[in-house]
């Protein structure tokens, strides 16, 4: 990395990055599914379509349905997630060591995500991160979700720091997009939710990050 660079916060994706929220948005979605008469999917099948939204995952499980069942379900799956937002929701395996790092460092972290703060807010609730992280900026807490920079630019603001001190790390191509945009630092998390057409080694990212440990070597080599 360039030796003008100087970390001083770290931005995360939620959904596939921080945290894997799949077990319950897929548990959501075939409760709707079910409740609508439609055939159950599997995790394998629907875990890729997770950082594209709770639309995309319908799109995924019943492909050609019209529109008013889809919106039918969406309503159903989201009301469903919203009381059940964290029943089997976790971290991956030592993103908890990331974060105690992170803080233990003297750097901020912070999440964005294009998830709605109807459940962005409860979700980092009941992980009890809202009182340690800097800043939670959702999908519709500015006027432009990702990939525009105005989120990341708007975690800047709230924790006051500078995009250029920052690294932005996500699991899809809008999250590079986003941060590349806003001039931070970007990295892929290969350990997300990646659809098997996806090829993160040409989004731009500055690394490709295996796991959080790898993340929090990442970290430790940064001035």
């Amino acid at each position: 990395m360039a030796t003008t660079f100087k970390l001083s916060c770290v931005l995360f994706d939620l959904d596939g990055t921080l945290v894997d929220t799949a077990p319950d948005l897929i548990a959501c979605l075939n409760h709707a599914l079910a409740h609508h008469g439609c055939a159950a999917v599997s995790a394998d099948t629907i875990k890729p379509f997770i950082s594209y939204g709770a639309a995309a995952m319908i799109r995924a499980s019943i492909p050609g349905h019209d529109a008013k069942l889809m919106t039918e379900i969406l309503a159903t799956m989201l009301d469903h997630y919203q009381d059940n937002i964290a029943e089997h929701t976790v971290f991956f395996p030592g993103m908890q060591n990331t974060l105690a790092t992170i803080e233990e460092r003297g750097l901020k972290w912070g999440v964005v995500t294009n998830k709605r703060e109807r459940f962005t807010n409860p979700l980092m609730d009941a992980l009890k991160l809202t009182e340690r992280a800097a800043c939670i900026i959702s999908g519709d807490t500015t006027a432009n979700p990702k990939p525009h920079p105005e989120p990341m630019l708007t975690a800047c603001k709230r924790i006051g720091v500078e995009p250029q001190e920052c690294v932005y790390i996500g699991d899809a191509e809008h999250d590079i997009a986003a941060g590349k945009s806003a001039e931070m630092k970007t990295l892929a998390a290969l350990y997300g939710y990646i659809k098997t057409d996806d090829i993160p080694q040409n989004w731009g990212a500055d690394a490709l990050i295996i796991s959080p440990d790898h993340l929090t070597t990442w970290i430790a080599a940064c001035p």
